[in-house]
């Protein structure tokens, strides 16, 4: 079997969130993500499914929640993802820590990981949340969305995540497997005492980092809490590629399962992390013009013939825009 083609980093994350106009303030309007798509959990469609990411919903920088209201709040631990991070242009951090002072944002002190300095906070559901400084590339391929936050400063898609495991030798020969390097190891502030964070880094330009560190510190999923991280393979014949190589590491991976703006295959990994393969297309705009991405409640399949019987169940939101925002 040949090699597969190495990921070029993560392509999305999904979240448990409580009350969704809430998530839908803190996210669009307090961080300043575009809603580029506003839908239901295909799994669970009197649910909605929410997506913020940069101006044109680019692969790498959309996280996305399921607001289940009857849920409990989570508690991050092993097998899980215990924190999502963000890249933010050099020199913003200040900018970000004046904006959460405005807006009530608790956030902890800045800390410094593999060179780079990173601010720690969390979401109003306990969701544990990084924005990391970086120099962003002339050819960097995030659009960013400037509705609420300055070019300057706005949210250019992931930096990493970081997975928590009892053992993480089995989940470090896995993402090699999927052509994440190994860039070395250092125990910095943050972690528990004694936890080393092994970094590995991906081939492209955005989400490009998986940091793991060991614990034996219990979890349990609910508001707060990452419900999967999602990887890019671009097209189908990567994702296939992928997919055989995951299962002849000993994985049970599923059949491709159409998300309609893009194809997925899940598998729990060693450590009970789940994963997803998604390909980059056909896009947020496969639906919805790029001038109206978010606007409407979209029903993708046979949701669509449901749509007043759903529309029904799901609680009233409104979208925030800068022209019905607070002054800052």
């Amino acid at each position: 079997m040949t090699d597969p083609t190495p990921t070029p980093g993560i392509h999305h994350v999904t979240c448990v969130a409580g009350d969704p106009q809430r998530n839908l303030d803190f996210w669009a309007e307090t961080l300043g993500l575009r809603v580029v798509k506003r839908s239901v959990n295909q799994d669970d469609p009197e649910t909605y499914h929410f997506f913020f990411a940069d101006a044109e919903g680019t692969p790498g920088t959309s996280i996305t929640f399921f607001p289940w209201l009857n849920l409990s709040a989570g508690t991050v631990g092993t097998g899980q993802v215990s924190r999502t991070a963000f890249r933010v242009p050099s020199g913003s951090l200040d900018f970000w820590e004046e904006r959460f002072d405005d807006h009530g944002v608790e956030y902890d002190d800045r800390i410094e990981r593999f060179g780079e300095a990173a601010l720690p906070f969390r979401d109003p559901d306990g969701l544990p949340v990084e924005l990391v400084e970086v120099d962003i590339p002339d050819d960097d391929p995030t659009v960013p969305w400037t509705a609420f936050i300055p070019e300057s400063a706005a949210i250019r898609g992931f930096h990493s995540v970081t997975l928590w495991l009892t053992d993480p030798g089995p989940t470090e020969e896995l993402l090699r497997t999927m052509g994440f390097e190994e860039q070395g190891s250092e125990e910095p502030p943050g972690d528990a005492p004694g936890d080393k964070r092994t970094r590995f880094s991906a081939v492209g330009p955005v989400g490009t980092h998986v940091d793991v560190v060991p614990t034996v510190e219990s979890g349990q999923q609910g508001h707060g809490t990452v419900h999967h991280v999602a990887f890019r393979t671009p097209t189908d014949e990567d994702q296939a590629s992928m997919r055989r190589a995951v299962q002849s590491a000993g994985l049970r991976p599923t059949g491709q399962i159409d998300r309609h703006w893009f194809r997925s295959v899940y598998f729990r990994e060693f450590g009970g992390v789940l994963f997803e393969l998604a390909t980059s297309g056909p896009g947020y705009t496969s639906d919805e013009p790029l001038a109206e991405l978010g606007e409407r409640l979209v029903l993708p399949g046979e949701f669509g013939d449901r749509r007043r019987e759903i529309e029904a169940a799901l609680p009233n939101v409104t979208i925030p825009r800068p022209e019905t925002a607070d002054a800052d």
